[in-house]
């Protein structure tokens, strides 16, 4: 998990832990493992108990909050005196940088951490093991429950398999442990799982290998892969065949950022879309994250080398791209999940429809690195405000809520709240199971071509100067009362410029091509502000935003 393991402890509730695992206890059959592995009453956690220490609701726990000089520390448990001191963030054992390259070089390293690791590895996999078949046969059932129920990356099936099934034998009988006979028969059959012409296979009891019964709504990128190669393919992105017409564009750069590559590979399939006959377009992949915004590293390497035309044609591609997936002959559908922040909101924001993963968090976060949505998002932020009825009438309703959640960098903590927010429409959908959010977005793809006409571009009526002049003042009693940094008066001020149309008035028409081009002109001011470059580098450094 991601509190770790103590943290998750204090979580839960230090004394919730040791009820749970006595009514285990008492359940389970005297010959359980369980009875082995698993201790109810270690004499630091009775200590804990006693004194108060039950983790959050308490006192603390493994890990508790105090106050020193009028901030907040995070203060670790000493399990040998008792005693708190300030936690050590970038205390690691070395055995930490072993992960990225796999449990058994992991649990190999020479050093305390990879030794706890590999303890709890071998207990709890090998149990997984003793369970079958009494608790089920179907492995692949355990291993989805556990990645669908408690966030695990692989299912403890899965993870025997990645560590390799003969070597968990000789791990466990080198460590003195007993090896469950469904292990040994893995070990014998080189697996739990194997592919066969693309489909997968599980191990049963009796050593034979079944296909697994996947439901038909269910589809992945994985699923994909196993059964041929993609279209096209770049370092960031690749367009693959969903089958009855359809294309996916899925990104795999690093946490999904925008990048020259991703958006060649919606040029790319725009293209092809439109010139073979393909009856729709999906943006989606198997990661975390559908899309956590442009590749902010490769836009402060181009801005450090004053190479703005670079950075200028970088806009104005994306731009262009965005367009061109919103007028696209085909419909496009995004299954969002995860972090879709920046340019991935801005992404869904001009497909026809979105298929949102119970689980995205979407929002326009452009000004915590000092500038604004250049891609669209200002354009089609209001417009989908406006068309979905969540402001009030008149040119100031949009403009004031876009301001809003673009200027304070709100984002939506679910799919849901998405919808109460504009980034997700009233006729979008919510997909909760994981596994079916690429099938469910192939289906709305395909509802969609039958009769499909792009949409009309979108005109506005904004408020000109006299808009901007309320906005700013509104930022301005914010500065003056502490709520707003210096720069986040520039950025907000550049932004109200862009969101009430400029030089115009709310009698004039303002298209989408003049908000673009604002837009651009914005970016070329901020990329520019010494101010505006200190928040993207302490974003790439920290992962948190600069308040200057």
């Amino acid at each position: 998990p991601k509190t770790g393991v103590f943290g998750l402890m204090d979580l839960v509730g230090i004394d919730l832990s040791v009820h749970v695992i006595e009514s285990l206890f008492s359940h389970l059959p005297d010959d359980d493992p369980f009875h082995d592995i698993v201790g109810t009453g270690e004499d630091i956690i009775q200590t804990m108990i006693a004194d108060g220490y039950t983790g959050r609701k308490g006192k603390g726990g493994f890990y508790r909050l105090n106050k020193e000089d009028g901030k907040r520390v995070k203060e670790a448990r000493n399990l040998t005196t008792g005693e708190y001191a300030p936690a050590d963030r970038k205390a690691a054992f070395p055995s930490a940088r072993m992960g990225k390259q796999g449990l058994g070089p992991l649990m190999d390293y020479p050093d305390e951490g990879a030794a706890f690791i590999s303890d709890i590895l071998l207990d709890t996999l090998s149990y997984a093991a003793h369970l079958v078949p009494d608790v089920t046969d179907d492995i692949y059932s355990i291993d989805t429950a556990m990645k669908a129920g408690y966030s695990w990356k692989s299912g403890p099936f899965q993870m025997m398999d990645s560590i390799g099934s003969a070597s968990m034998v000789e791990r466990l009988e080198e460590s003195g442990r007993s090896v469950p006979g469904f292990l040994r028969t893995a070990a014998d059959n080189g697996g739990f799982y194997s592919i066969e012409d693309g489909e997968i296979q599980r191990l049963t009891p009796d050593g034979s290998m079944v296909v697994v019964d996947r439901p038909e709504s269910t589809l992945t990128v994985t699923d994909l892969k196993r059964r041929g190669k993609p279209l096209k393919r770049n370092g960031s992105a690749s367009i693959w065949d969903m089958g009855n017409k359809i294309l996916l564009v899925e990104y795999h750069s690093k946490m999904n950022a925008m990048d020259p590559m991703n958006i060649e590979m919606l040029v790319n399939a725009v293209d092809i879309a439109e010139s073979e006959g393909w009856k729709g377009i999906v943006i989606g992949n198997d990661a975390a994250n559908f899309c956590a915004g442009a590749n902010l590293g490769l836009v402060l390497f181009a801005v450090n080398l004053a190479a703005w035309k670079d950075v200028e044609d970088f806009i104005a591609a994306g731009q262009d791209t965005y367009q061109a997936l919103k007028y696209c002959e085909v419909p496009v559908v995004a299954a969002s999940t995860g972090m879709c922040l920046g340019g991935g909101a801005e992404v869904l924001m001009h497909c026809d429809a979105i298929q949102a993963h119970a689980e995205s968090y979407i929002g326009l976060v452009e000004v915590g690195v000092g500038i604004i949505p250049a891609w669209g998002g200002c354009k089609e932020l209001m417009a989908r405000l406006r068309n979905f009825g969540l402001v009030s009438e008149g040119p100031m309703g949009p403009v004031m809520k876009a301001f809003e959640y673009i200027g304070t960098a709100q984002v939506a903590k679910s799919a849901e709240q998405a919808r109460s927010m504009g980034f997700i429409g009233p006729n979008d959908c919510i997909t909760m199971n994981r596994d079916r959010l690429l099938a469910d977005a192939k289906i709305r793809a395909l509802e969609l071509s039958e009769g499909y006409e792009p949409p009309e571009p979108h005109t506005y009526n904004l408020p000109g100067p006299t808009g901007k002049t309320a906005l700013e003042l509104a930022v301005k009693d914010l500065a003056l009362s502490g709520q707003a940094t210096p720069h986040d008066v520039v950025v907000t001020n550049e932004l109200a410029w862009i969101l009430t149309g400029g030089d115009t008035d709310m009698t004039e028409t303002t298209d989408e091509d003049d908000i673009l081009t604002m837009e651009r002109e914005v970016i070329a001011r901020l990329g520019r502000h010494e101010d505006s470059l200190a928040r993207m580098e302490h974003m790439l450094e920290t992962g948190k935003p600069l308040r200057n």
